[in-house]
């Protein structure tokens, strides 16, 4: 699939903006499973920057481990622009990195009213107000919308680690 080798090359591209700076990330994953942490770690050049990694799939998960708010999360089922900010934040308090990125959406197939390829991201940033993007991929798959989802916060990190 092309999503993957841009995935790749994105995660080349991270690499050359952190390395001027020994820049951490730690990362929080909900619709896309661990992909974007594994994609890090596939790439031996740039897997030191990897501080840790969350995946939170579950409510329960982003209430246990990364503290959220269960009233708030349960409402909208996980996935909202608060949720992914708490997400970021919380990754960043329990970690050593500068730099935390988060993804939750809806992969598919639709659940309730659910809207599938909504994907909210966020990056939070010792010393700086943290960050939020939120995307439309529409009901593309649910193989689509993980790897679209993983692109754009690769993406998002990359933007922010080359303007630090």
């Amino acid at each position: 699939m092309p999503e993957r080798r841009e995935i790749a090359d994105l995660v080349t591209a991270l690499g050359e903006a952190l390395e001027t700076d020994g820049t951490s990330l730690a990362i929080a994953e909900s619709c896309t499973g661990g992909l974007i942490c594994t994609a890090i770690v596939s790439d031996p050049e740039v897997s030191g920057a990897l501080e840790r990694g969350f995946i939170v799939y579950s409510l329960d998960s982003k209430c246990e481990m990364l503290d959220l708010d269960r009233v708030e999360v349960e409402a909208c089922e996980g996935v909202s622009r608060e949720v992914a900010l708490g997400m970021a934040t919380a990754a960043l308090q329990r970690s050593h990195a500068e730099l935390a990125l988060s993804v939750t959406g809806f992969a598919g197939p639709q659940q309730a009213d659910e809207d599938v390829g909504l994907v909210h991201i966020a990056i939070a940033r010792r010393g700086a107000e943290p960050l939020h993007e939120v995307h439309h991929f529409g009901d593309c798959g649910r193989e689509a919308v993980c790897q679209l989802a993983a692109i754009a916060g690769l993406k998002m990190l990359i933007s922010v680690a080359k303007h630090r």
